[in-house]
């Protein structure tokens, strides 16, 4: 049985992850669920995207991931389902697959046609379960959907680059748990542009020369103690997904505060790479 995946934005306080998973227990009762996150900012696409991408690789091939953001069916917000890396995805055609598929195309996309067999008010509980399982049992896109040859893309989960190959410009599309800023500037595409040069980062007016590969690189662990880098200093890193990040070495945001609150660096705030 395939691994079925939650990602929502519903939060644990309501009902309505306990009857996603009740109703994919009632259909499938040997289901395997995995809760990615259910605290995604609401209606954040961006970030819905970002968590699922550096998370669905970690799962077998042939998993399933239902996406539950911003997913109430309009006739701009059409339901979908897919077929990329050999992971199956069901969501609403808002744009999350963009930053998924900015390397790998789909296979396959159906748009889901099934709402007129579904009477339904909750669509990730009553359509996209019904699609889950459809597929966890060995079903096809084709019963549930008609093929469409693409999906919506959203511009803003790509950085720029311009015309001299100077710069490139970026976004903040996530900030974590820990209150680190990062943006959408992946470590390919500053190597590709970068091409071994000498760069400053710049974020709003901190400007940053060097890019760290891990946190505690910042820290010269040969001096003692009461003289090493303090909590809270500020530095740019290369995350765990190679994706550049404005981050506070040890950040806390209840005691030394991120780069979120520190550098006020939030959502969809300018980043530039200069390259001398």
């Amino acid at each position: 049985m395939s691994i079925i995946t939650l990602t929502t934005d519903f939060g644990t306080k309501d009902h309505f992850v306990g009857a996603i998973k009740g109703t994919i227990y009632s259909e499938l009762p040997n289901a395997r669920i995995v809760d990615i996150s259910h605290h995604v900012s609401p209606f954040n696409i961006t970030e819905t995207a970002y968590i699922l991408k550096n998370a669905y690789k970690s799962f077998p091939e042939g998993s399933i991931h239902i996406i539950g953001v911003d997913s109430e069916l309009n006739s701009e917000n059409k339901h979908i389902a897919l077929k990329l890396d050999n992971h199956f995805f069901i969501c609403p055609d808002n744009g999350v697959i963009s930053l998924l598929a900015s390397e790998i195309q789909p296979e396959k996309i159906v748009e889901i046609n099934i709402h007129d067999r579904v009477k339904t008010s909750f669509p990730v509980l009553d359509v996209f379960v019904k699609v889950a399982c459809h597929i966890a049992r060995g079903g096809t896109l084709e019963v549930i959907g008609k093929i469409i040859p693409k999906f919506k893309q959203i511009i803003e989960l790509q950085p720029s680059v311009s015309a001299d190959n100077n710069t490139i410009l970026g976004n903040i599309i996530y900030v974590d748990n820990y209150g680190n800023s990062i943006s959408n500037i992946h470590k390919k595409i500053f190597q590709e542009v970068g091409k071994g040069r000498d760069y400053e980062v710049i974020a709003n007016r901190y400007i940053f020369k060097k890019i760290y590969t891990k946190y505690s690189d910042i820290v010269d662990f040969s001096l003692p103690k009461e003289q090493r880098q303090k909590d809270g200093t500020r530095m740019a890193i290369f995350n765990s997904a190679n994706y550049l990040e404005i981050a506070m070495y040890r950040s806390n945001s209840n005691t030394v505060g991120g780069a979120f609150s520190l550098l006020g660096l939030n959502y969809r705030d300018v980043l530039t790479v200069k390259f001398l």
